[in-house]
């Protein structure tokens, strides 16, 4: 007698065998898996904006090569940063195949590697006439954090208890929240000088550093990172574990997609994240246009900006994990982000730097505060659909409302008052969000299959036989979980009159 205990393979049954699922364990390691994705993540996301936070640096040493018009130099900066928009609309769908069916270790890997091969095409980048090779090089980081952002909500998912989700998936986001928060506060105090050599020094620096710290994290990332443990970290895993094996892509994608609630969320959550984006491209240009003499304070704005996200992110997935009111958390998250984003816009023209950097923290408290809860709110109303698949088509909405707002923005600059009218239209936009998220039910589809899957585990023994055309037996096996008493077999979905298990159950 041979009992199966692979993580996700609860079909796999062969002849004469007596299937027993594990019950759910946590591994220690699992902590290590979450450490690396947010080193990693926070590279990629440091590259995102490490160079349009100088970009009237970048524009002085790349003037040979960039556009002669003064707009068409600053779009053309500005595209280092939407290249990361424009790529992961592109490749989403391909990028959230390959964590659904190839896992989460040889996403990791690609994800890694590309980062690693953008940084170090960077070190050569660094000359006068090559802006061409320096969004090149943008490019491929571009496309490696198409592998990155779906990931936190599954590895989540795939390692850590259901009580634990919440705070392991913002901690993933911290990871990127930190590598945005490094992009904004180092390029100025690497990049200082107005002297064309130091400008070329200051960003070879930044770049070398940059490759060798990207080329070790995917060694490490090679070496340690794993799928998943031996183990499913909960019952409602086991679930999802079993849905994903049989998953159909495609399938996957158009229930999700006339999913109300979830569709709705896509739309609020791109607005919101997407207004992010926005404000974090256009972050130096919006500093230099009030306080013409502070321009050095635009990295410390940013860093402001992320780092109350930070703690805003953290929070918010303590709370999650420990309340579960997922819609109003999201709802009141949003709320405060358009309240914050009002204040940051009618403040601006005070000419007090101290007042900015205070509506700036309350700001990213709430609107980057916001990524880690919709991330797991998506989870809740999609199970036991893919976490990767939910946020991929999450962040791809983002990505185009980053565009959009960031282009919109940019193209009103040129006109009177055009930075005031640009501020205005992200604050109606956030407005809207507010309201259509409030719309959304709150099905809160994972927790009840947890909660159901504790209930039966309380109270049923559930004996499992296998058999074949010429013999037939049983064998008592204390299961305790994850198995119901009717007539679909739990294990391959079945009429247990055609599939080759039998099932009896034993109420107490």
């Amino acid at each position: 007698m041979a009992v199966n205990k692979n993580y996700g393979d609860t079909c796999s049954l062969f002849t004469g065998t007596i299937i027993a699922p594990t019950s759910p364990r946590l591994f220690k390691r699992r902590w290590l898996m979450l450490l690396l994705f947010a080193l990693y993540s926070a590279t990629n996301a440091y590259q995102w904006l490490h160079l349009v936070i100088v970009s009237d640096k970048i524009i002085f040493y790349y003037n040979a090569s960039l556009p002669d018009s003064e707009l068409g130099q600053l779009f053309a900066v500005d595209f280092l940063s939407m290249i990361y928009m424009v790529v992961y609309v592109a490749l989403i769908f391909p990028a959230t195949w390959m964590l659904d069916k190839k896992g989460l270790r040889l996403t990791a890997i690609v994800g890694c590697l590309l980062n690693a091969l953008g940084a170090f095409v960077k070190c050569f980048a660094v000359r006068p006439d090559l802006f061409w090779l320096l969004f090149f090089a943008q490019t491929i980081c571009a496309v490696a954090q198409v592998f990155i952002l779906g990931i936190p909500t599954r590895l989540a998912a795939v390692w850590f208890g259901i009580d634990e989700v919440s705070t392991a998936t913002a901690i993933g986001v911290f990871g990127n929240q930190i590598g945005t928060a490094l992009g904004f506060v180092i390029p100025p105090e690497v990049v200082t000088s107005d002297n064309f050599e130091y400008v070329g020094h200051g960003l070879s620096l930044m770049m070398y550093v940059g490759a060798g710290v990207t080329a070790l994290l995917f060694i490490l990332v090679l070496i340690f990172f794993q799928n998943n443990p031996p183990v499913p970290p909960s019952h409602a895993q086991v679930t999802a574990a079993n849905t994903w094996s049989n998953e159909d892509y495609c399938g996957s994608i158009r229930r999700l997609m006339t999913n109300v609630g979830f569709t709705l969320l896509v739309i609020t959550y791109g607005s919101n994240t997407g207004s992010y984006y926005a404000i974090s491209t256009l972050l130096n240009s919006i500093v230099i246009y009030y306080f013409p003499d502070e321009t050095g304070n635009a990295g410390n704005i940013g860093l402001t900006l992320v780092v109350a996200g930070i703690f805003g992110s953290v929070l918010a997935g303590i709370w999650l994990d420990k309340t579960k009111y997922f819609k109003w958390t999201t709802v009141a998250i949003y709320i405060l982000s358009f309240a914050g984003m009002i204040t940051f816009t009618f403040t601006l023209d005070l000419n007090h730097i101290w007042v900015v950097f205070l509506c700036s923290g309350f700001l990213g408290f709430f609107m980057t505060g916001y990524l880690p809860v919709g991330f797991e709110f998506a989870a809740e109303l999609t199970f036991p659909e893919s976490e990767g698949t939910s946020s991929g088509l999450l962040n791809a909405s983002a990505q185009v409302f980053g565009i959009v707002l960031t282009l919109g923005v940019r193209a009103l600059t040129s006109l009177p008052n055009g930075m005031l009218i640009g501020n205005l239209t992200i604050c109606g936009v956030l407005l809207v969000g507010s309201v259509v998220t409030g719309l959304i039910k709150s099905d809160l589809r994972r927790q009840g299959a947890q909660r159901k899957k504790l209930t039966e585990s309380a109270t049923k023994e559930t004996i499992v036989v296998a058999v074949d055309d010429n013999l037939e037996f049983s064998e008592r096996a204390d299961l305790g979980n994850d198995i119901d008493s009717k007539n679909e077999c739990e294990f391959c979905d079945d009429n247990e009159f055609k599939c080759n298990h039998l099932e009896v159950t034993l109420g107490h």
